[in-house]
């Protein structure tokens, strides 16, 4: 007899491993989340017994530990073979994924094979009075709120914003299963393989991390300003984030966008140069504590979210800015 009514008998999540053979701090948000569902959570994962043991003590009850050279080798194809499999073995009633470029890739391939719903870019995951898995996401560009619920015994599919849950203290005393197998993978199926990996160097905090983010937009005029915003990031401990038309344009990378389409932040300080604030943008930082813009349009967007604003050149206010910034690190 099941002991709590009110949650799922168990949710399963689709774990992510960092390039430092880590889980991604994504996975232990979802764990999080798949604590308040299921009275069992579930862990599938590609990776070392090091990400297991992680999984684990972040509050997984059981971890597939998916290994064996056809999955390795094999590509996004493999990989969705394998969690394919679990998902049928575990017969979950909620699959969690990340809003990442895997979880991207896998979600919707993963949820036509089982049959069933997707639910992505969520904002929230719950369940309803009558425990059916609902969610929450932005839809129309971010202009509005959409809620959706999955049928009763249906298992759903979402893929969940980064940094809307809280991941969990790591507690390693915490004991759990890890059941390590190697999937049969179909190579008829797997029409898509790994010939080599190309990791791109990467320096200070991850965007996703920071306390502090400076970001900059279209507003800049091109590449150069973004030396000032680094320079500020650089004395307030933070990272560099852009807009999606200064990464269109080519001015900084698109691993710095913040908005709908590019990253989700939630720093304690969120610092715009030459943004307006278009709903796309917002999507992505509207969980920031403290907004600071600064932009020579006084009706622009970004000051109705913004707890201090500047209006003015930022080419007068930023200089300004430095040197206030520096002279008091200096202190």
């Amino acid at each position: 007899e099941r002991g709590r009514p009110d949650l799922i008998e168990r949710a399963l999540v689709i774990g992510d491993v960092a390039s430092d053979s880590g889980l991604d701090s994504g996975t232990g948000e979802l764990i999080a989340l798949a604590r308040t569902l299921g009275e069992t959570v579930d862990v599938a994962v590609i990776g070392e017994r090091e990400s297991a043991a992680q999984a684990i003590s972040l509050g997984a009850d059981r971890v597939y530990l998916l290994g064996g050279e056809a999955l390795v080798n094999g590509g996004s194809d493999a990989a969705l073979q394998a969690f394919e499999s679990v998902v049928n073995e575990t017969r979950p009633g909620a699959v969690l994924l990340a809003k990442t470029d895997a979880g991207a890739d896998l979600g919707p391939r993963l949820a036509a094979r089982l049959g069933t719903a997707l639910a992505q870019d969520c904002t929230s995951v719950g369940l309803d009075s009558d425990g059916n898995l609902t969610a929450t996401r932005p839809v129309y560009g971010g202009n509005a709120v959409a809620r959706v619920s999955f049928g009763t015994g249906q298992t759903g599919l979402a893929i969940v914003r980064g940094k809307v849950y809280e991941a969990p203290e790591a507690d390693p005393s915490r004991t759990g299963e890890i059941i390590e197998t190697s999937p049969e993978i179909d190579p008829a199926r797997a029409r898509v393989r790994s010939i080599r990996k190309v990791e791109q160097a990467a320096t200070g905090i991850r965007l996703e991390d920071a306390a502090v983010v400076v970001s900059g937009g279209r507003g800049l005029g091109g590449p150069e300003p973004f030396e000032q915003l680094t320079e500020l990031a650089g004395l307030l401990g933070g990272a560099v984030g852009a807009s999606r038309a200064a990464c269109d344009a080519g001015w900084i990378d698109h691993a710095s966008q913040v908005g709908l389409t590019g990253k989700t932040i939630t720093p304690e300080l969120y610092i715009t140069v030459g943004i307006s604030g278009a709903s796309q943008h917002m999507a992505g930082c509207s969980g920031s504590k403290n907004i600071v813009a600064i932009n020579s349009d006084d009706s622009a967007n970004i000051f109705k979210d913004s707890r201090y604003g500047v209006v003015g050149d930022w080419k007068a206010v930023l200089p300004a800015f430095l040197a206030t910034v520096r002279e008091l690190r200096n202190d």
